[in-house]
């Protein structure tokens, strides 16, 4: 998408990374960059607002929390990955050597 006006950063690049700027995963000087490129660009401004309501409204929608023994085993996968250790199912795990008769 683009509104057809000259930005220093593009349309595209905005709408990109609007999720990282609406999670707070940005850096400060690219978070500069997105909010003076959305105080310039209606077009990408109206997204803004309507992926910020969207995020919203699923916010509000998933209340419900993971059971505690869905929880335990998330962070014992979790913990295995970190430590290098093969985990179940993990396709990048090296195969197990195969049964000799």
């Amino acid at each position: 998408m683009s509104c057809g006006n000259h930005h220093e950063t593009p349309c595209d690049d905005v709408l990109d990374h609007l999720y990282e700027y609406l999670d707070n995963e940005m850096g400060e000087g690219d978070c500069a960059k997105l909010r003076q490129h959305l105080d310039e660009c209606s077009p990408c401004l109206d997204m803004y607002g309507l992926e910020a309501a969207i995020k919203a409204l699923v916010k509000r929608s998933c209340c419900d929390t993971a059971p505690a023994d869905l929880r335990g085993k998330v962070l014992a996968r979790i913990d295995r990955i970190r430590a290098g250790l093969p985990v179940e199912g993990d396709v990048l795990a090296e195969p197990a050597p195969a049964a000799t008769e």
